[in-house]
């Protein structure tokens, strides 16, 4: 089990270590900082940090010796002239970094290998462990692309890279809102990989349109690739056929709305969600934080609460703000008002890290 988290926060990266007392912050990195993502590669032990610096764009640093020294490396540049064409009827726009929003790395032996999604929904490698970074035309040239648009952001955006154990050069990646896409290629060819999605907010003829679909997260089991869950803008959804077909699961207390998802490492239909109100709202139902938890693909749930904020709670949890480590015991949520809670008994019970916290972006074990 991991003892040790990462939680990238809007006023920096924060390090929590497990001892005899429990959970404790450790250390902090860039303070008062934007840090929107942590990655950590399990190949190298390299660690990575994405900033939003506003007025100064994105940065991305890299540290190998576990945060004791920070080299800041080169991010994804769109070049001059490439533009932004969205299905919402907005005209072209010049394409311009604007959010690192996700980071994967490669297959073991594809070493220094990278993936990174942006908005404006590009996704981009690296072979040189973050020196430099290449836009994968295949997605980037699809004549569907415009199709997409932005979901709470004026663009759309790669936030989920799944990136297949089993082969590296298959790529699964959900883009909000575009659907999901998969390659088999290592990203030369791709194919949308969205069908039997439904999304509520379009027209009754374009509803099951995998090319309208806003997935909030994607996630793909280790042990058994071919199952991967969604929490999507309009409900939950699972796939035991490599992203190929969607199912929707419309059980999941008490409510189907959400933003992350999280699955066993080696328990393919046992799942975690964050519900909440849906839209113009967007916070825990009837104020009480709480876990969904499925073990049986969907069939049922259990509504984790013990440990939680149960009274005028309104802890919103982003996308990459759950997490769950190798074992499959140990949980961290991160909410959009610093709340922090961590589960060693796969969420049956939190427990609230000691820290007053900045807004979190995204929690991440160091296995």
């Amino acid at each position: 089990m991991s003892d040790h988290l990462l939680v990238s926060t809007r006023k920096g990266l924060f390090s929590l270590v497990r001892g005899n007392g429990g959970w404790r912050v450790a250390r902090y990195w860039f303070l008062g900082d934007n840090v929107t993502l942590a990655h950590i590669d399990p190949r190298d032990g390299a660690w990575y940090a994405a900033l939003d610096l506003g007025h100064f764009g994105v940065k991305l640093h890299r540290s190998d010796d576990r945060g004791e020294h920070w080299q800041e490396i080169a991010v994804p540049t769109y070049a001059e002239g490439e533009t932004v064409t969205m299905g919402d009827g907005k005209p072209p726009q010049p394409a311009s970094l604007q959010l690192l929003w996700s980071l994967a790395c490669g297959g073991a032996d594809e070493p220094g290998r990278l993936w990174a999604g942006t908005i404006p929904g590009g996704l981009f490698r690296s072979d040189d462990r973050g020196d430099s970074w290449q836009l994968v035309r295949g997605l980037w040239d699809l004549p569907e692309r415009r199709e997409w648009f932005g979901g709470g952001y004026d663009f759309p955006g790669i936030h989920s890279i799944c990136v297949d154990p089993r082969d590296p050069r298959t790529l699964r990646v959900a883009v909000s809102t575009g659907g999901a896409w998969i390659s088999r290629d290592g990203g030369e060819h791709w194919q949308v990989a969205s069908h039997g999605m439904r999304a509520a907010y379009m027209p009754p003829e374009r509803q099951f349109d995998p090319l309208v679909q806003d997935v909030h997260r994607m996630v793909q089991c280790p042990a058994a690739p071919d199952a991967l869950w969604v929490q999507h803008h309009c409900g939950v959804f699972r796939s035991t056929d490599g992203a190929q077909r969607w199912q929707e699961i419309a059980n999941v207390p008490p409510s189907v709305f959400g933003f992350a998802v999280a699955v066993h490492p080696r328990k393919p239909d046992t799942a975690w969600f964050v519900p909440a109100v849906k839209d113009e709202c967007r916070v825990p139902v009837d104020g009480r934080l709480a876990v969904a938890r499925t073990r049986d693909g969907g069939e049922s749930f259990d509504l984790l609460m013990q440990g939680l904020p149960q009274e005028h709670a309104y802890d919103l949890v982003y996308r990459h703000g759950l997490a769950i480590d190798a074992s499959g015991e140990h949980l961290a949520i991160g909410s959009t008002t610093g709340g922090l809670w961590i589960s060693e008994d796969q969420g049956d019970r939190w427990q609230a890290a000691p820290a007053r916290l900045p807004p979190v972006h995204a929690v991440s074990f160091v296995d």
